[in-house]
């Protein structure tokens, strides 16, 4: 018997569930192919790095589909069931698919824990779902960003007062201060098909500054692949060393294209940011992630209220 219930999808990148996973891990990131010796050392040496080896992005990614699920209740009570999947880890995002099928949901909505959208991110996510859920005969439909919802906005503006709150105190009233707004790199490539993706978050950023009074900023870049193809720059480091150069005594680190705390926060940020900060003579304060936020489970929850009422309801 069909389940008259709407399924929520809910994905994210994924990460390995202890030590023992990351070979798997990293082998389905690059389809199929083992990493290298030196590759493996290294991943693993920065997850020992962040709290000796603990996988954040996965329970962070757990309670957010729990709030998101309280959310729902609150909004619609009895009309949506969260299901979770991942892009490279267990739950694959078919299993999620598969687990809505199993329980009858003939009707589904995806969203992704990121609010920017990307033909190389969160397309590829609801294409996998999208094609799984044509398969067992479920309708699906996607929330493709939510980047300018006015929760969203409403959650990182306090997040940045506080943290330059902090940073001023830190460095003193007198000092010129920078906030660095930034996102996960893709390759250039993503610019010959006219992706959202940078337009998108220069647009967060750019309200998120306006409504928080921060009127000097730039938006960097960070993360990027190691591959043989160009990525997005500049890199938050050498944003950070032209920064320094021009005077300024404090940074305020906002990476608004992720929504809790990972590697490439707790550690491209947190260390790596962190250590290149005290090098270049500067304090660095990165604002607190979203997490489970009751302002970001609202814009989660406003987000598939808005589809599933456009097309099941």
């Amino acid at each position: 018997m069909a389940n008259s219930k709407i399924g929520v999808l809910v994905m994210s990148y994924g990460t390995p569930e202890s030590m023992d996973g990351i070979v798997e891990y990293y082998t389905h990131i690059r389809r199929g192919h083992a990493p290298t010796p030196e590759q493996l050392a290294e991943l693993r040496g920065r997850y020992e790095a962040v709290a000796g080896g603990v996988f954040p992005l996965r329970e962070n990614t757990n309670r957010q589909a729990e709030g998101l699920q309280k959310a729902l209740d609150a909004m619609a009570p009895g009309r949506y069931v969260v299901y979770q999947g991942l892009k490279h880890a267990r739950p694959y995002i078919e299993d999620g698919v598969e687990a809505m099928a199993a329980d009858g949901v003939k009707q589904a909505v995806g969203i992704v824990l990121a609010p920017h959208y990307s033909t190389m991110s969160v397309g590829s996510y609801m294409q996998r779902a999208r094609e799984k859920a044509e398969e067992l005969s479920i309708k699906f439909a996607s929330v493709d960003s939510y980047h300018l919802h006015p929760k969203l906005i409403e959650a990182l503006e306090s997040r940045v007062n506080s943290a330059f709150a902090e940073l001023r105190e830190a460095v003193g009233e007198d000092q010129p201060l920078k906030a660095l707004f930034s996102a996960h790199s893709l390759p250039v490539r993503i610019r010959e098909v006219n992706d959202p993706y940078e337009e998108q978050l220069l647009a967060t950023s750019s309200l998120v500054a306006e409504r928080a009074g921060v009127t000097d900023w730039a938006f960097t870049w960070q993360s990027a692949g190691r591959t043989r193809e160009p990525w997005l720059g500049p890199d938050i480091l050498e944003t950070m060393k032209e920064v320094a150069e021009a005077g300024y005594k404090g940074v305020l680190s906002a990476p608004i294209g992720f929504v809790s705390e990972h590697l490439e926060v707790l550690y491209d940020i947190d260390i790596e940011a962190q250590a290149a900060a005290k090098e270049l003579g500067m304090k660095l304060v990165r604002i607190d992630m979203l997490g489970t936020d009751p302002l970001y489970m609202e814009t989660l929850a406003d987000s598939v209220e808005q589809v599933s009422r456009a097309v099941y309801i």
